[in-house]
């Protein structure tokens, strides 16, 4: 393979959520040249700018990663999926679309967890400075940023009975699940604009993508990090059967998420030691807590028939209401095509002494028996419960020196007893839900886990046999002040100059709720502290 090499100041791996955010911000003033290296291809698919089309997503080997966990010994062993982003935008250009901050004392623990300058009110500029908020800006929200977040296009009488019956069972209705408080049921807001996705490489990579100092390299798999002794000069990767060195005057950004910046950093030599050994990795530092603390939100989901035909299963299966619903995309913008990844939902407390919500529900007006299948032959609809702070950690190890070779990834889903209970209180507290006088009208049926699952054991072998992943692993470059921690408060990788990690890894605990919308404010204050760096630097050397 031919080997050539080029110079920039900052070179930034994976253009994913992260990425997009980073390439835009660091090579805005012109000053500093920025290559943004992506292993998948451009966004060009047309599902992945319809927001319904993430459906058409899952199994697409050309734009996802198609991940696996390895076997799960709390799931009877099952193997879970782990779709990732493998495309211009990352896991932005095939999620579900959901905006959900979390909650302002999921930052605020950060902050105590020793993680100085990311408490709510460090990160509240950050979130605000992204979003162009449809409804106007106010204390909590902004406006003009690149980041689309609008209204479901219209109300649907399933997602109003479900907002009903959570008000019946004593949640209030709420506008904003990212308003003053989180709790209660509402309709989501989507990371749309005029019916159409916008992902990070929609709102901030494609308007700048002609700047002069930006190269962005698709098809380039990253494979090592160059170091000159603990300096990270540079970063090697494969594209068109060739492999290329790209080398960085200022810092190594890895930007590729929970699963593969870890991965880079064990086949780059940082990580446990002892098992890139065994792999035959030479070992630049021993660092166990690379790959460690994975923490992801595991569901489980309710399916129900539905008495009237007017789910999304009623559409996909009548060519005529799939020309209609065609049709009224493309005219008005409107209709099923336009939905995410839920329609309404809620956060609620299991347990009413609970200071702030600990369950999440995501309620989608189509049902299948897995997710990406193909949807049933009959009116249905689906309500999912998880918890919002699992207790369970895993880890994700390479299991090869090749690159390409999909990392082993092992959430350890349910191992935590707290976990377990909660999951249990949660999937109750939804029956109790869907069991209220404006849901029962449209529930012809409760197909699974079905009316003869009652007991709490009954209940909980359910959830291991069905629940799968929300999509959302983070931490496994966790930021923090103990020795285990990967990062400091600055994302600096501990022990080693112009080397950072910016993306959902460095979360030092997961947010509550979907974690897109906390990964871009990730990016946005990690390319300030970025460009403070550059500058302090350039101050000591005048």
């Amino acid at each position: 393979m031919k080997a050539d090499s080029q110079t920039f100041d900052y070179v930034v791996v994976g253009a994913g959520s992260a990425g997009c955010v980073l390439a835009n911000r660091l090579s805005a003033s012109g000053r500093h040249s920025v290559l943004l290296l992506e292993a998948g291809p451009k966004d060009s698919n047309i599902w992945i700018h319809i927001p319904l089309g993430y459906a058409r997503l899952f199994t697409n080997p050309k734009v996802n990663w198609l991940y696996k966990t390895e076997p799960e010994p709390e799931l009877n062993n099952r193997q879970i999926i782990q779709p990732r982003g493998k495309v211009l935008g990352g896991s932005s250009s095939i999620n579900g679309l959901l905006y959900i901050r979390g909650q302002s004392q999921d930052f605020d623990h950060w902050r105590q967890l020793g993680n100085t300058g990311w408490g709510f009110d460090d990160v509240l500029p950050y979130f605000r400075k992204a979003e162009d908020q449809e409804r106007g800006a106010d204390d909590l929200h902004g406006v003009g940023g690149p980041l689309a977040v609008s209204d479901v296009s219209e109300p649907h009488p399933l997602c109003e009975a479900f907002i009903d019956a959570a008000g019946q069972a004593g949640f209030p209705r709420t506008e904003d699940f990212n308003g003053a408080t989180q709790e209660g049921a509402g309709y989501f807001q989507l990371t749309t604009r005029n019916g159409r996705r916008k992902s990070t490489a929609a709102g901030y990579l494609r308007p700048v993508r002609k700047r002069a100092n930006l190269t962005v390299e698709t098809g380039a798999l990253a494979s090592r990090i160059q170091f000159d002794g603990t300096r990270a000069t540079g970063v090697e990767y494969r594209r068109g059967g060739n492999v290329h060195t790209a080398h960085a005057n200022a810092e190594v950004i890895l930007a590729s998420g929970a699963f593969n910046s870890p991965q880079l950093l064990q086949l780059s030599g940082i990580g446990p030691a002892e098992h890139l050994r065994a792999l035959g990795i030479p070992v630049i530092a021993d660092r166990p807590g690379v790959g460690a603390d994975l923490q992801d939100h595991y569901q489980v989901r309710m399916q129900y028939r539905c008495t009237e035909p007017i789910t999304m299963n009623d559409v996909v299966n009548s060519w005529h209401r799939r020309i209609g619903a065609g049709l009224r995309y493309v005219l008005q913008r409107k209709g099923m095509l336009t939905i995410g990844a839920g329609y309404a939902g809620a956060f609620l407390r299991t347990r009413p002494e609970l200071e702030t919500p600990d369950v999440q529900v995501h309620f989608i007006i189509f049902s299948a028996e897995t997710t990406g299948a193909s949807l049933h032959p009959f009116p249905g609809f689906i309500a999912s419960i998880c918890q919002l702070r699992p207790e369970s950690r895993g880890f994700v190890r390479i299991k090869s020196s090749d690159p390409a070779a999909a990392p082993a990834i092992q959430p350890r889903y349910l191992s935590s007893r707290f976990d377990r209970d909660t999951t249990l209180e949660g999937m109750k507290l939804l029956r109790t839900i869907m069991g209220q006088k404006a849901m029962r009208h449209y529930i012809a049926e409760e197909r699974a886990p079905g009316p003869d699952c009652t007991s709490d054991a009954e209940l909980l072998d359910y959830a291991r046999a069905t629940g799968t992943t929300v999509f959302h692993p983070t931490s496994t470059c966790r930021m923090g002040a103990d020795p285990a921690a990967v990062a400091d408060e600055r994302l600096r990788v501990r022990g080693f100059t112009g080397l950072r990690v910016v993306d959902a890894s460095v979360m030092p605990t997961l947010v509550s709720g979907n974690t897109n919308a906390a990964v871009v404010m990730i990016a946005e204050k990690g390319a300030d502290m970025i460009l403070e760096d550059a500058g302090a630097r350039l101050a000591g050397s005048a």
